[in-house]
């Protein structure tokens, strides 16, 4: 089963120096029918210019990823963690208890684009912690590359969220497949190009809701970049 929703039916919010398209209700957006999916509940398409962020807010008992497309993301937090997210880097932060943190693009005349993703956790009031990698371009080309999960498996950030997360990279007749337990959901998120997954024509900012399904096929890519996510079922 597949609800497919078009990048324009998103929310959308502009404050000037922040452009920031919301797939599920945030902030002062809100749809009563995408509040979550599964245990997903935000993916925000975030553009920040030059010289301006998020200044120091707080959060807790959440799983909260930060994908880099272009620019560089300075981040700063309570843990004492003072990094650069530049593209092709995954950064995870568990909130647990409470974490403060800021989010800011430094780099001069250069916008930073980036999504910023919260699944909610397994385990609530753990302790908070951060993790980041870098993912190399060609380990996601024409394949589906896991990029975090439970467990940590395959060198993927690891995190406290019944989840999985794959980023792949696909052009001209690349193609993948991921077998999906038909109890959990899935949610597709095409980031930029066009794409085809299960028979379905995606563009740019384009996402799939899928549930009840046994595999995930995504091909006839046209400089595409995507993010599927496996989910558990409850919200």
């Amino acid at each position: 089963m597949f609800q497919l929703r078009r990048s324009d039916e998103r929310g959308y919010a502009d404050h000037g120096w922040l452009k920031s398209f919301h797939s599920f209700s945030f902030a002062n957006y809100y749809d009563p029918k995408f509040i979550n999916w599964g245990n997903l509940r935000v993916i925000n398409e975030d553009r920040i210019e030059a010289g301006r962020g998020f200044g120091n807010h707080g959060h807790r008992d959440m799983e909260i990823i930060s994908y880099v497309l272009s620019g560089e993301l300075a981040h700063q937090d309570s843990m004492g963690n003072i990094k650069g997210i530049p593209p092709g880097d995954v950064q995870r932060m568990s909130a647990g208890t409470g974490v403060e943190h800021s989010e800011f693009n430094h780099a001069e005349g250069q916008q930073t684009h980036f999504l910023q993703i919260w699944i909610k956790p397994k385990f609530t009031g753990i302790k908070p912690s951060y993790e980041q990698k870098t993912i190399p371009l060609f380990e996601k080309q024409g394949k589906l590359r896991l990029v975090a999960s439970f467990d940590g498996e395959n060198d993927s950030v690891k995190m406290n969220a019944d989840a999985k997360l794959y980023a792949g990279l696909f052009d001209g007749d690349q193609s993948a497949t991921l077998d999906m337990n038909l109890e959990r959901k899935a949610y597709v998120h095409l980031i930029k190009g066009s794409l085809e997954v299960n028979g379905q024509n995606l563009n740019a900012g384009d996402a799939l809701m899928i549930e009840k399904e046994g595999q995930i096929s995504v091909s006839h890519g046209k400089d595409a970049e995507v993010l599927v996510f496996d989910l558990a079922p409850q919200s």
